[in-house]
């Protein structure tokens, strides 16, 4: 009885042995997956200020002062420039002698005509007078005050174009201005993408980001306001406009970098990058047929997401792909598997390929 029992024991643990290596000997098998997913697509992008502007001399002269500096963040309506104001300051006091001769003039004549001593004509011919002066000194304020060249907005002053002391001409180029309290961003979308786009935008503003020169994505995201009106008929694509918000000031006005945009892909057959194989750049995969037979079989690519592969073409959403394992197999070999729900494959595309 006892030899018995060892013997059932032997057998027992033979079995278990045997079948723990088969299931070892066992890869690992899925299908694709059919579900709503979004492209991450990138492009290269031109980074605006929201306002920039050239800032120049209104009047002929030296430049007397200088008040900022390059890079300085100045206020609206902060002083930056004075041109020299002397001829213009004499041509006010000339004009303001003038107004007050003629008022002196009017008011005598008025008093006359009053009294009926002179014609009502003379006292009109005064009163032209008197405008007149009046508007030949407002003019020459308005020029003496453009020799004050002021900040319109709030923002950072760039380069100088001349230094104290400099001859200008009216309409010579001083420095530029720029408002970066937000950003304009500017990128080119392929005319596919754009129709895609309308079709799952219409009625809302998208948001993007933006990765910055040194890889690193800026901390707020941006919103898609404006699309130009043309396609460019030699590149095929029109340019979209975000607009980012920039507190800390950190972006300017000529940057560049990478917007990031999602383009929703309704229906996706996805499969995980780890089951394919590449040769001589086309993307295979392994089909594991009713006879569990494998056999490869090349597939189309539409779009490549990180550890995934949407495909167009090559295999349907029925069929089982191999996993992992691919190296050890070839053509027409007949394999023992385990299945793993594709759903749980994509949950966890982390694991490296085999």
């Amino acid at each position: 009885m006892f030899m018995g029992l060892c013997v059932m024991l032997y057998n027992t643990s033979c079995k278990s042995k045997k079948e723990e290596k088969e299931e070892q000997g066992k890869l690992l098998v899925t299908s694709p997956l059919l579900m709503d997913t979004a492209l991450v697509n990138q492009y290269v992008c031109q980074i605006r200020s929201i306002q920039h502007i050239e800032l120049r001399a209104q009047e002929r002269g030296y430049v007397q002062r200088i008040y900022v500096d390059e890079g300085q963040f100045v206020k609206k309506g902060q002083l930056l420039f004075q041109i020299m104001p002397k001829l213009y300051e004499a041509e006010v006091n000339r004009t303001q002698a003038e107004v007050n001769y003629s008022e002196v003039e009017y008011n005598n004549t008025k008093r006359l005509a009053d009294s009926n001593v002179v014609a009502p004509g003379e006292l009109k011919m005064a009163k032209a007078k008197l405008d007149k002066a009046k508007a030949e000194l407002a003019l020459n304020r308005t020029h003496l005050q453009f020799t004050e060249i002021r900040a319109p907005f709030d923002g950072y002053i760039d380069r100088f174009q001349v230094r104290l002391g400099s001859l200008v001409d009216e309409g010579d180029l001083l420095t530029t201005l720029s408002d970066n309290s937000k950003m304009w961003v500017y990128f080119n979308v392929p005319e596919a993408v754009y129709l895609n786009f309308k079709a799952t935008h219409e009625n809302e503003k998208p948001t993007v980001k933006l990765v910055m020169a040194n890889n690193e994505v800026f901390k707020y995201p941006g919103v898609v306001e404006t699309i130009e009106a043309d396609f460019d008929n030699e590149t095929g694509n029109i340019p979209f406009r975000a607009t980012f918000p920039n507190p800390d000031g950190l972006l300017r006005h000529g940057e560049t970098g990478n917007i990031q945009m999602d383009e929703p892909i309704k229906n996706a057959m996805i499969i995980p990058q780890k089951a394919t194989f590449e040769i001589l750049d086309k993307k295979y995969v392994y089909v594991v047929g009713k006879d569990n037979k494998v056999h490869s079989r090349e597939i189309k690519i539409g779009a490549e997401m990180e550890d995934i592969y949407v495909v167009t073409s090559g295999i349907s959403p029925d069929e089982k792909i191999l996993l992992e394992g691919l190296r050890k197999v070839k053509e027409n070999d007949k394999i023992a598997y385990n299945f793993e729900d594709p759903k749980s494959v994509i949950a966890n595309l982390k694991v490296p390929a085999e």
